[in-house]
């Protein structure tokens, strides 16, 4: 008998702001994430409806928990993209055999996404369920696109690698970038004041709640024991950032 697949919990379905979405229907959902792009709470409620059939579809089929994690992240990243262009007329939505629904049009995002998602090793995944689910994670990548390159790289660094800022200059300075451990410090407030002004309001109040993104950075001894790859390869005038902290390359397949 086939095991089922355990859906983790998401804290954010049971904030207020989303709470006081649970009575519209998908395609009202759909039309108000449409029709206010400066907010989070409409693709967050939808994801909040839909995860749990999402990710049994990925768990299923994926090799390991964090693989399952990682390939979950993506696909609603995807549906955020593809969201804005959908179209769910009210005369025909949910109405005979071949009429648009939002639940069968995620399935087939999803089975898109399991099918051509190339999903790198687990030792090359550095995102976790939690530390940031998805909408939270994907409106995160939209705020890095806002932030000048330098914030932008040691954000990525200190989010996604956990890097001490002593190991963050020295990385610029390899890279011709003369900034101290004290420097990085100063940036690093500047960079997530940055980051968290980029975020829509309503994402702030629902995953913050007064708090910051910033994490506590690792001291360099324990930093030194970190077991992750080095940044190597491009400089950081070529340095795609956001690939480098959420998409291997090669991740779709053709």
């Amino acid at each position: 008998m086939p095991s089922t697949a355990h859906i983790p919990d998401f804290p954010e379905c049971d904030h207020r702001l989303v709470q006081a979405l649970h009575h519209h229907s998908d395609r009202e959902l759909v039309q108000l994430f449409q029709h206010h792009g400066d907010a989070g709470r409409y693709f967050t409620a939808i994801f909040c409806r839909y995860s749990p059939m999402v990710y049994s579809l990925i768990r299923h089929s994926a090799r390991s928990p964090v693989q399952a994690e990682y390939l979950f992240a993506l696909t609603w990243r995807h549906i955020l993209h593809e969201l804005g262009g959908v179209d769910c007329p009210e005369s025909i939505a949910g109405e005979g055999p071949g009429a648009f629904t939002l639940q069968n049009w995620l399935i087939n995002i999803t089975a898109l996404c399991i099918n051509q998602a190339v999903v790198p090793e687990v030792e090359a995944i550095h995102y976790s369920l939690d530390q940031a689910t998805p909408p939270l994670w994907c409106y995160v990548e939209q705020a890095l696109d806002h932030l000048p390159a330098v914030e932008r790289l040691i954000a990525v660094m200190a989010l996604t690698f956990r890097w001490s800022e002593n190991r963050i200059a020295a990385y610029l300075q390899a890279e011709g970038e003369s900034l101290s451990a004290a420097d990085v410090r100063q940036k690093l407030g500047l960079a997530f004041q940055h980051l968290e002004t980029a975020l829509p309001a309503d994402i702030r109040q629902i995953y913050l709640d007064g708090g910051s993104l910033q994490p506590d950075p690792l001291p360099d001894d324990l930093d030194s024991l970190l077991n992750v790859p080095d940044l190597d390869g491009p400089s950081l005038a070529g340095l795609d950032l956001v690939s480098a902290a959420h998409e291997p390359e090669g991740e779709w397949a053709n």
